[in-house]
């Protein structure tokens, strides 16, 4: 993580990818599998990492709600969403925010990094270079 990863992160407390996110590793993922089988990988996958705590699934909107707790007591509410974008190829995007004041000092940020690499491992096969 860069330097002026950290110092945003004094100043911010979210974090979110999209397909114009100046960063490349904030970029949306896609994958060629259809909506539905992209949705049922994902929220099993996120289901069996360590450390977060699926709050709400809401299968035909695409949402996973979690939650994570922080080693300083924070927490972060972590939306996970899988967009149909043609009948063979889905979408991931993620938003994170810590609850409270303040900054979070590149925790949303990190804590994408890892979910996105636990999915990209689990979905390698069906990974889009888009």
């Amino acid at each position: 993580m860069t330097l002026k990863r950290t110092l945003v992160g004094i100043i911010r407390s979210m974090e979110g990818t999209s397909d114009r996110a100046k960063d490349p590793k904030l970029k949306t993922r896609y994958y060629n599998l259809s909506k539905d089988r992209a949705w049922e990988e994902v929220s099993s996958t996120l289901k069996k990492i360590p450390g977060y705590k699926v709050l709400h699934e809401v299968p035909s909107v695409g949402e996973v709600i979690l939650e994570k707790r922080t080693t300083f007591g924070r927490t972060m509410d972590i939306t996970v969403s899988v967009i149909s974008v043609s009948p063979v190829r889905s979408a991931v995007d993620m938003y994170s925010a810590s609850r409270g004041s303040l900054g979070d000092l590149g925790s949303n940020y990190r804590t994408i990094m890892n979910l996105f690499s636990v999915l990209d491992k689990k979905l390698s096969k069906y990974k889009s270079n888009d």
